[in-house]
């Protein structure tokens, strides 16, 4: 993959085995192997194609691991193709790895057929392989994947919502920019304890937001990444208590739109 650096415009060459060898030079806990991720909507020929090539430099990450320490997760892709996806994923699991990516997610597709094709390729992983989707962040999103099988995410949206002054508030955005929030001196959530909602106000982060002080997406980021880790800490609550069915119901009725 060729490409030019957003840092200085200088062109930046990314192979499979590169792409390992940097994670590996972090120490990464969590790998994944270089793939393509293909827009929506997308042609079926070109999605063949890329199903194979991401087969292809997945073999090839896997064969340019150097250290053992470290999990290298395959990942599943196949557009928006029932039978590219279950494809994709028996190509994947062949291959072997400690874990599975279900990559090519949340790029624009209806809601429904995300949650339809994520449960049609987890149906072709192996069951006691950890499965991570990626690119869902949303509250929703998050609990209706964990349902299917899906144990792990990864997702830009609590820091991007963050960096435009927002906060996810049981389930919503709010947007710390309006100003009906200017003489609002509660915290951001009530009963949040994370570092935002322990010592600031909402008109506090509202003057901080709209004089593009560094603190204020600071503070929403922490506030977003603390909110979604007690969502899952919920999750697996719920799970151990065989009340998961009845939690989720619980979700999509306060996220119903209003």
């Amino acid at each position: 993959v060729g490409f030019r650096s957003t840092y200085d415009g200088s062109k930046v060459y990314l192979d499979p085995e590169k792409c390992v060898a940097i994670q590996e030079s972090l120490g990464a806990d969590v790998m994944m192997v270089l793939d393509e991720c293909v827009a929506y909507p997308c042609d079926r020929d070109y999605v063949e194609r890329s199903v194979k090539i991401t087969a292809d430099w997945a073999k090839r990450g896997q064969r340019a691991r150097q250290r053992g320490d470290g999990a290298l997760f395959g990942i599943v892709q196949g557009g928006m193709y029932r039978d590219l996806r279950r494809k994709s994923a028996e190509l994947t699991a062949d291959i072997g790895f400690p874990g599975y990516g279900l990559g090519g997610f949340s790029v624009g597709e209806p809601h429904e057929l995300m949650l339809e094709l994520v449960e049609e390729t987890i149906s072709a992983l192996p069951p006691e392989k950890p499965r991570h989707l990626m690119g869902v962040g949303d509250r929703s999103g998050i609990c209706e994947a964990v349902a299917l099988g899906v144990d792990m995410f990864d997702s830009v949206l609590p820091t991007r919502v963050a960096r435009n002054g927002s906060a996810f508030v049981e389930g919503k955005r709010i947007n710390l920019k309006n100003a009906r929030f200017k003489c609002d001196y509660d915290p951001l959530e009530e009963g949040c304890e994370c570092a935002a909602c322990s010592g600031y106000s909402r008109a506090y982060i509202h003057h901080l937001v709209l004089n593009r002080e560094m603190l204020a997406p600071i503070l929403l980021t922490n506030h977003n990444l603390f909110s979604l880790a007690r969502l899952m800490e919920q999750c697996r609550r719920a799970i151990e208590d065989g009340v998961f069915k009845s939690f989720l119901e619980e979700i999509r009725v306060e996220d119903q739109p209003e």
